[in-house]
């Protein structure tokens, strides 16, 4: 049985870089454009406290998104360095048992998103009375949806694993014109506001799930599997578990903490909520580069060192810093000069259009510090040590929780501490990553690269 799939390991790492990072890149602005269109259409038509009650979710939303994208990277990790390997058997079982796995866990999340939805934001969010309610069913529909969540999120990490970016990218297109659509019939058509735009979210992921699966199985025979192969295999979770749990937890992590920062913002007022809401809207698309990067390298290197290459791992890394620091560049500028046109369209009082501005021009200048060093986590995902991501954010989003505390009712920073945080938590995150990267102890721990380096096969990377 032949692998019909795309191969990193040869040729100019830029090439390949850029290859599969433009569609994962696009796709991911196309969720981020869905995202930011579904926060117009509540903020116009359902009013600005449907819009507070909706961003006040993000953070917990994120917990769920964190299990299913941790678990389905890590086993994408796992695929791609048996892919690299040319284990053709292992390629089908890990794939096979990894999107079991990640079912079960995705319908164990759905009961569970609805069952702590009430205590959630009523104690750890602090979500206010006035929009409490609205709260609670926006994300109890959106939990019930997690399932078909899960299931894309494992589908499209295999895909990538075999060097197939392309794909997630019509799948998220479907979507999220898919989730426009509806939310403009829920929402501005049947004025069902919260509850409109919480379903039409589920039936576009539901929609995205199922074209994943049919894609997958029509387009590669290695993965037309039978229903009896829809196994547990203890290794191969094992495995997703190891590589995917630190993804996860550092995720996880990162919701826990912008969880206390929304509740730092709750804590300003409706007005602050409302900004911060399209602040954080605005802002993902500042991040886009440096996570597709991210993601390109974790496939890119999970390859390499399975076929034993680890110079040609740190050439693509370096070449990979170069653009995403290019692009994020761009972008931040274009942020800072259209930041007052783009607030426009979100139907903001005045009063949070100020907060607003202030917010983006600032995450403008703080997020090139990200772009120098985020895409580094994919080499050390890639190359199974996914726990020092896990513990750099930690440490960096830490520090951001700890300034916003320190110092919101002070004369220092007061209410701006709530974006200029982040300027000491990626200072710190930058700091400590490239030091870990350029002392070079991600290099050792990964099976594949171990057996490789014992049979001679490492090579110099390509120019």
């Amino acid at each position: 049985m032949e692998i019909q799939m795309k191969m990193m390991t040869e040729g100019k790492p830029w090439r390949h870089i850029l290859r599969f990072s433009l569609p994962v890149l696009a796709g991911s602005l196309l969720q981020q454009l869905y995202n930011t269109v579904d926060t117009i259409i509540v903020g116009r038509f359902a009013g600005e406290a449907s819009l507070s009650a909706v961003g006040t979710t993000a953070s917990f939303r994120f917990l769920f998104l964190a299990l299913a994208m941790g678990f389905s990277a890590g086993n994408g990790v796992v695929v791609a360095q048996h892919y690299g390997a040319g284990d053709e058997k292992r390629v089908r079982i890990n794939a096979s048992a990894g999107i079991l796995f990640m079912m079960i866990l995705g319908a164990i999340a759905a009961a569970a998103g609805i069952f702590v939805a009430r205590p959630a934001y009523t104690h750890l969010v602090n979500v206010p009375e006035d929009f409490l309610d609205m709260t609670l069913v926006y994300f109890r529909i959106y939990a019930a949806g997690l399932i078909f969540q899960f299931g894309y999120n494992i589908i499209a990490a295999i895909l990538r694993a075999v060097g197939d970016s392309m794909a997630t990218l019509y799948f998220l297109l479907i979507s999220s014109v898919l989730n426009i659509g509806l939310d403009l019939l829920f929402v501005a058509g049947f004025h069902w506001g919260v509850a409109g735009a919480a379903e039409a979210t589920v039936i576009s992921q539901a929609a995205s799930f199922i074209a994943a699966y049919f894609y997958m199985r029509r387009k590669y025979p290695i993965f037309r599997f039978r229903r009896s192969e829809y196994k547990w295999d203890s290794e191969a979770v094992r495995k997703t578990v190891e590589v995917g749990f630190p993804i996860s937890l550092q995720l996880i992590i990162v919701s826990f903490g912008l969880t206390f920062i929304q509740r730092a913002v709750n804590g300003f007022g409706q007005t602050m909520t409302a900004s911060f809401t399209v602040g954080q809207r605005i802002e993902m698309y500042l991040n886009l580069p440096c996570s597709a990067f991210q993601t390109t390298l974790a496939t890119y290197t999970g390859q390499n060192i399975g076929a034993g290459k680890i110079e040609r791992v740190k050439l693509g890394a370096r070449q990979t810093i170069g653009i995403s620091v290019a692009m994020t560049l761009v972008i931040s500028a274009l942020v800072w000069i259209f930041a007052g046109n783009i607030i426009k369209l979100f139907g903001l009082s005045d009063e949070a259009m100020v907060y607003c501005l202030s917010h983006l021009r600032t995450i403008a200048m703080i997020n090139i510090v990200l772009s120098v060093y985020l895409p580094l986590f994919g080499v050390f995902q890639g190359a199974n040590h996914s726990a020092f991501p896990m513990i750099v954010a930690s440490a960096a989003l830490g520090m951001r929780v700890f300034v916003t505390y320190m110092f919101r009712y002070s004369t220092f920073l007061g209410h701006t501490v709530i974006w200029w945080n982040g300027i000491f938590g990626f200072g710190m995150g930058c700091t400590i990553t490239w030091a870990y990267y350029l002392s070079g102890r991600w290099q050792k721990g990964s099976v594949i690269a171990e057996k490789a380096k014992e049979t001679g096969e490492f090579e110099n990377g390509d120019t």
